[in-house]
């Protein structure tokens, strides 16, 4: 599997942000509730170095309840706070400002004593591509929050968004690249369309998801296909056919029940990945975590 991918503007992105952050009280580091690990970016840290930092787990809708509350607790136990939100529907938004305002609380007092009052908190949003920034951001905002002027001599040509009396955001792109440790994250940045599909093969990438499933969420899937879940363990546990043909067989069953047939009666393997992807995707098959606490 071929997934050495890191684009090679990453290194003038990181500078940018670089220089962003010295304008920047808290980052916001975005992750995907589903992949909280493969969603985060390695580099982060040594970029971000000792800025106060919160970390939001979004498309909380997507995820498996109980295990996005487990993800909460460890990285809070890690010394970071962490929020659970959906951007989609604007749970949790608030829950942002107000541990903004809680984490900055200190150094605001500290401000006033000195004199120093009047200047908002300001904060910057980095995540991977496709974890919902736009949409997070807009939530923020509330869509028709006014930018803040720009400030001459410390702010040039930087667009500060509104968020409230006390905070405000630095609207940047602020997106870093995923890179692959190993195959399990590339993959799982694959199942979750965080990556283009044509980065890996999408037949493949469909491939091994199923297989998880069976092995990890079986009650689900077959819920969600009308498989008969018995017969796929029982013939799992025979051994009489490779497990690669199983689950192949598994797809060609979905392609078929989905109507991706084409001439001849054949199955369209890539029309039902994406069937099966696009299931995943939207929820359809149900409220998923790949990545468990733990594991």
């Amino acid at each position: 599997m071929n997934i050495n991918w890191y684009p090679g503007h990453m290194a003038k992105t990181k500078r940018q942000i670089q220089e962003d952050l010295k304008l920047i009280d808290i980052v916001v580091e975005l992750l995907d509730s589903r992949i909280p690990i493969s969603s985060k970016n390695p580099d982060i840290n040594e970029i971000i170095k000792n800025k106060k930092k919160i970390i939001i787990l979004n498309k909380s809708d997507l995820a498996d309840e109980q295990e996005t509350i487990k993800w909460q607790k460890y990285f809070i136990k890690q010394g970071t706070m962490a929020v659970i939100t959906d951007a989609n529907t604007g749970r949790g938004i608030k829950d942002i400002i107000k541990e903004a305002e809680i984490i900055m609380k200190d150094e605001l007092d500290k401000r006033e004593e000195k004199g120093r009052m009047g200047r908002r908190i300001r904060m910057m949003i980095l995540g991977i591509p496709n974890v919902g920034k736009s949409s997070l951001i807009n939530r923020l905002a509330n869509k028709n929050s006014l930018e803040v002027g720009n400030k001459p001599g410390v702010t040039k040509q930087k667009q500060w968004i509104k968020i409230n009396n006390n905070i405000e955001l630095l609207d940047t792109p602020g997106v870093l690249w995923p890179k692959f440790e190993n195959e399990e994250v590339a993959l799982n940045l694959a199942y979750t369309g965080t990556i283009k599909d044509d980065v890996i093969e999408k037949i493949e990438v469909a491939f091994n998801f199923v297989k998880y499933m069976i092995e990890n969420e079986i009650d689900k899937f077959v819920h969600r296909y009308n498989l008969n879940k018995e017969e796929i363990l029982l013939e799992l546990k025979e051994g009489l056919r490779p497990e690669n043909e199983i689950i192949y067989d598994i797809m060609q069953k979905i392609g078929r029940m989905r109507g991706a047939v084409i001439s001849g009666g054949n199955i369209d393997d890539t029309k039902t990945a994406n069937i099966i992807l696009e299931d995943f995707r939207s929820g359809k098959i149900g409220r998923i975590t790949l990545e468990k606490v733990g594991e």
